[in-house]
């Protein structure tokens, strides 16, 4: 009789519990990248009864055998900020603590004052580095993305697509730099057309480039290129020229883009930069081509098509995207993009026995193994999601339900507790 008493108040704690583990499910059910928990019971069996026909057993209770995440996807939710994240997939972001590894399904994250990707509470997300070449490696660190710099490319090959008009007469002066004649280049004379491109030197500076177009004799015209003087941008100065030929239908047939012009920009830059212009692919090349994919010569006005170079300026970074396999594309102020860095994820064989440490965050345990640390997409570890956050995988109904029945368990288990009370009574009655 007495240990009915013992058995009752088993499982009115084992209850108790339960109601306590489906309120912190309840609590977090608007807490991102929150797994619910699980209870799960187990009998007591302790009490052997002898009789005449053998022994019987008699249980003493309930006893929780453990209190278990469940891993389940939850919904996603769609967010304005590019470094929020989801995982659509088993893995779990890595984040550091001042050397110490944790892991979350929670992908809040921003960038902090040092350029690292951190979530709420500071802790850095893991991942693998980019160079400047935008190459990945394979080891796993702080995301330091914020530094992230693209340096400046010098031009070495420039595009020009235009049209020469073939009717235009060729100047019967040659072409000069000092038009007006006081002795000053800064006003050219004696060409037909012109266009600018911009051009960069090894520092990134920008410089523009007049090509002055002469014709010189029925289907042929050279180019002139002049820029401001690296001494005193009041004057000008040619780097150099380059011939163009057409056949009698207005194809381009050589345009000597072999020989590269030399430009000085300074002695602070790379000097002499070679720049090749190539005008196509002329039909009397060493690789021949149909002479109509660039330069032009037909009875028309003069018509610049495209201008295109290789160089850039430097630039610092403006915007991030991620995509599906955690790579971290940078979006620079000079137009380029580049990789920066990729998000690792780890995986568990047994991540329900994972230990919580709290802020959403787990560490490894004994019985968890050791994780699997591989980039998103792969190994089955999961897609990441940008501009997206997991929400909780709390259901409230199926959480309503199991309180319900945690409460008239635990009801019940009170109720044993007082016949129980109510026959030690009738027990010590019987002296009177």
């Amino acid at each position: 009789m007495l240990t009915s008493l013992f058995t009752g108040v088993s499982g009115m704690n084992a209850n108790g519990i339960t109601l306590s583990t489906i309120g912190d499910n309840i609590a977090n059910m608007n807490t991102i990248g929150f797994k619910t928990s699980r209870v799960t019971f187990g009998d007591i069996l302790s009490q052997t009864l002898g009789g005449a026909f053998g022994s019987s057993q008699v249980g003493r209770g309930v006893m929780v055998r453990s209190v278990d995440p469940v891993f389940t996807q939850g919904s996603f939710e769609t967010s304005a900020n590019g470094l929020d994240l989801a995982i659509d997939g088993d893995g779990l972001f890595m984040v550091n603590d001042s050397g110490t590894r944790y892991y979350t399904r929670a992908g809040q994250f921003s960038l902090n004052k040092d350029g690292n990707i951190v979530n709420p509470d500071g802790l850095t997300l893991q991942g693998y580095i980019a160079d400047v070449n935008g190459s990945i490696s394979g080891t796993v660190g702080d995301l330091l993305i914020g530094s992230a710099q693209s340096p400046a490319n010098i031009t070495t090959t420039a595009s020009v697509s235009v049209n020469l008009n073939s009717a235009a007469t060729a100047p019967t002066a040659a072409f000069t730099l000092d038009g007006n004649g006081d002795g000053v280049n800064n006003d050219p004379a004696n060409f037909n057309n012109s266009t600018t491109i911009t051009v960069h030197d090894s520092q990134g500076g920008a410089h523009d480039v007049t090509v002055y177009f002469v014709k010189t004799a029925a289907n042929a015209w050279t180019a002139h290129y002049v820029h401001q003087d690296a001494a005193d941008a009041n004057l000008l100065v040619e780097a150099g020229t380059q011939g163009l030929t057409f056949d009698d239908s207005g194809a381009l047939v050589d345009d000597n883009s072999g020989t590269a012009v030399n430009f000085d920009f300074g002695a602070a830059v790379v000097t002499p930069q070679p720049i090749a212009f190539n005008y196509g692919t002329g039909t009397g090349e060493a690789v021949a081509g149909t002479g109509l994919d660039g330069a032009t010569q037909f009875a028309s006005d003069f018509s610049v098509i495209q201008l295109s170079q290789n160089g850039y300026s430097a630039g610092f970074l403006k915007n991030v995207s991620i995509s599906e396999d955690g790579v971290i594309t940078g979006i620079f102020t000079n137009g380029q993009t580049r990789a920066i860095g990729q998000v690792a994820l780890a995986k568990f064989i047994a991540p329900t026995e994972l230990t919580k440490v709290g802020r959403n965050l787990y560490a490894e345990s004994v019985d968890s193994g050791q994780p699997i640390v591989g980039a998103a997409a792969t190994s089955g570890i999961g897609r990441v999601l940008s501009n997206a956050l997991e929400m909780s995988n709390v259901d409230l109904a199926e959480e309503f339900v199991r309180m319900i029945t945690a409460q008239r368990g635990f009801q019940a288990n009170s109720r044993v507790i007082t016949t129980s009370d109510e026959l030690l009574q009738e027990l010590v009655n019987l002296k009177r």
